[in-house]
């Protein structure tokens, strides 16, 4: 199935417009030699816009092999060990929230309840971080950005590159910080309390919280 008939039928209504820029994108792209896996590239265009309450936004896909399943930060319920950054996810969920890390890394259990996972770049080579930035994914997930802080979502921008996706969004219900990555986690990602903020974010709004 050609990439842009992958995503759910709610996205490609509302992004039909960039279809030409995923037709493109997809004759770049190596089906054998790309992560994550070509079938798994819009997995988190899976929740269609209308059932999204929560965004959170990293930069770029899992570069190891098996790693990346198309949800930002989240691996297949297998992976072991899990990676750094999501390591220091679940850090600070404990500390934030009091939340033990789960037995895995699949983040489906969040996206099951409003939570949209996106990168800002979607693919890249196996083994090689950012081959793919140059593609163009940038405009298709910065018009995403803007359809979800639109609606009245909440956004969560993990890293400097996604920030500029904030403009989307109520500064009321952003929350921005460092990468979680090892890197920069230690530089305002610990101690920033996202899960906690978003719940009373959900309170105030009078919807349901994430179950974290």
């Amino acid at each position: 199935m050609a990439l842009f008939d992958q995503l759910h039928p709610d996205w490609q209504k509302t992004l039909t417009e960039y279809r030409p820029l995923v037709t493109k994108i997809d004759s770049l792209i190596n089906k054998n030699d790309v992560t994550p896996g070509y079938e798994s590239i819009f997995a988190a265009y899976q929740l269609p816009p209308s059932e999204i309450k929560v965004a959170i936004f990293g930069q770029d896909p899992y570069p190891t092999p098996g790693y990346a399943h198309g949800l930002a930060f989240s691996v297949s319920s297998s992976t072991q060990p899990l990676p750094a950054s999501l390591r220091n996810i679940f850090k600070e969920l404990e500390s934030d929230c009091g939340v033990k890390a789960g037995s895995n890394g699949d983040l489906h259990r969040w996206t099951n309840q409003g939570v949209f996972l996106l990168n800002q770049v979607l693919t890249t080579k196996p083994k090689k971080s950012l081959a793919h930035e140059d593609f163009g994914w940038q405009e298709f997930t910065q018009a995403t950005a803007r359809v979800v802080g639109e609606s009245g979502a909440i956004g969560i921008f993990w890293g400097s590159k996604v920030q500029k996706f904030a403009q989307y969004f109520d500064p009321a219900l952003s929350i921005s910080s460092p990468h979680p990555s090892p890197l920069s986690a230690y530089r305002g990602f610990f101690g920033s309390a996202p899960f906690s903020r978003t719940n009373a974010m959900l309170r105030a709004q009078g919807k349901s919280e994430i179950n974290w």
